[in-house]
């Protein structure tokens, strides 16, 4: 959606699902209006366990989970200022509200919240419940960058738009941006019956697909599988915006002053972990804490000493941030070490500065919503109930090799 511009590299020549358009840096709708060739009318099947979630029923944004933008984009040719003023938690929603107001040079305000550096996904199902505006030169939407961004510039980190619709349409985007000799992207469409209405938008994604779904009915799919055609960006963490452009180059720039102010309302976002779905759905770069079969908590030990579960509170050693360490597998991270497994020779520790093999684990959530640890040798880190300091030795994950997430 809001893209840094770019000049478009020559020489991509590919095909991607129903087709890829490589394109300078405007979308245009119409490029991506047979992209559902490749997609069936059919709700979604699959098991899901909530891993995060705003329901918005607070006073205000929530700033452990997003940040407000301020500021012009400078891209698209949007003529919004985002404030954070035009930003509220109000009614069980998060309200965003596009104003015929001048500021920082620019003729309209309006808001922009993500969560970078707070929280991101790799796969799972990431879903809202969004009532949208629809007037003569709105551009609203629900979508995600690559957490990379910062190191490698877009498009290369890759972009998901999971919403994104102009105007007073009833036409649903759902759209993929990356880099495969330049800008390219794959895209489809479907309309909705009353665009004014809550409808639910959302993605599931795994290492092999992206699929668009609109109230539970699928729209669009994105072939990801083994890299194919350089999208090896969407094997990476992402982070979560929404936000509400006024004008640009998919709307253009003739806004209907009259419809303003005007409001995005969002019920609520909610990311899952898909049962069966392939690779790691754990909440990269969330800080979380694990409790085990005891009520007790993880404890570092600050790395001073084997890991416990001996805690009855949860404080700083009691914290863990997990990092994606490649390969569908992850790293926990506290008090700036890392565990280790100690390759189950030994209790686990937490005092690596780099991650090795005996730093990565399987994230594998159990049936009852928790979550088990596997370890590069293959065994599943146990709590051993508070008793004596963990270990990774078990062959199979039950009571005291399960944890509760920020329970």
């Amino acid at each position: 959606m809001k893209k840094q511009l770019l000049k478009l590299l020559k020489g991509a020549g590919i095909v991607l699902a129903a087709g890829i358009v490589i394109i300078s840096c405007k979308k245009d709708i119409n490029q991506s209006g047979d992209a559902k060739a490749d997609a069936k009318n059919t709700t979604t099947p699959r098991a899901l366990t909530l891993v995060w979630s705003d329901e918005f029923n607070g006073s205000g944004v929530d700033g452990s989970k997003w940040n407000i933008d301020n500021g012009n984009p400078n891209v698209n040719n949007e003529k919004e200022y985002y404030s954070s003023a035009n930003v509220a938690v109000t009614g069980g929603n998060l309200v965003i509200t596009a104003k015929n107001q001048s500021m920082g040079g620019q003729p309209y305000t309006s808001g922009k919240i993500t969560t970078a550096g707070k929280f991101t996904v790799k796969y799972g199902r990431i879903e809202a419940r969004i009532k949208l505006p629809a007037f003569q030169g709105s551009w609203p939407a629900f979508w995600m960058l690559g957490a990379n961004i910062g190191q490698v510039n877009w498009p290369q980190c890759g972009e998901i738009d999971i919403m994104e619709q102009t105007n007073t349409s009833n036409t649903i985007l759902g759209t993929m941006h990356w880099n495969n000799n330049g800008h390219v992207y794959y895209g489809g469409n479907t309309q909705v019956s009353n665009v004014t209405d809550y409808h639910l938008y959302a993605v599931e994604w795994d290492a092999n697909s992206i699929k668009w779904f609109v109230d539970g009915t699928l729209f669009n799919t994105g072939n990801i599988q083994n890299n194919i055609n350089s999208t090896e960006e969407f094997q990476l963490p992402f982070f979560l915006i929404l936000n509400l452009a006024v004008g640009g180059d998919l709307p253009g720039n003739t806004i209907n002053n009259g419809a303003l102010p005007s409001n995005m309302l969002v019920d609520y976002v909610r990311v899952y972990n898909i049962t069966g779905g392939t690779g790691t759905t754990a909440p990269i770069g969330q800080t979380v804490t694990l409790k085990g079969f005891n009520n007790q908590y993880v404890n570092s030990q600050n790395g001073t000493q084997a890991m416990t579960c001996t805690s009855a509170t949860a404080q700083a050693w009691e914290q863990f941030t997990i990092i994606d360490a490649g390969n569908g597998k992850v790293a926990l991270y506290a008090m700036n070490k890392y565990v280790s497994s100690e390759n189950g020779t030994q209790a686990i520790t937490c005092n690596r500065t780099t991650i090795g093999d005996w730093e990565k684990f399987d994230w594998v959530p159990a049936a009852d919503g928790k979550i088990t640890f596997r370890g590069n040798n293959g065994k599943f880190i146990s709590s051993e109930n508070g008793t004596q300091a963990m270990t990774c030795t078990r062959a199979t994950a039950s009571g005291w090799e399960a944890f509760g997430i920020n329970q």
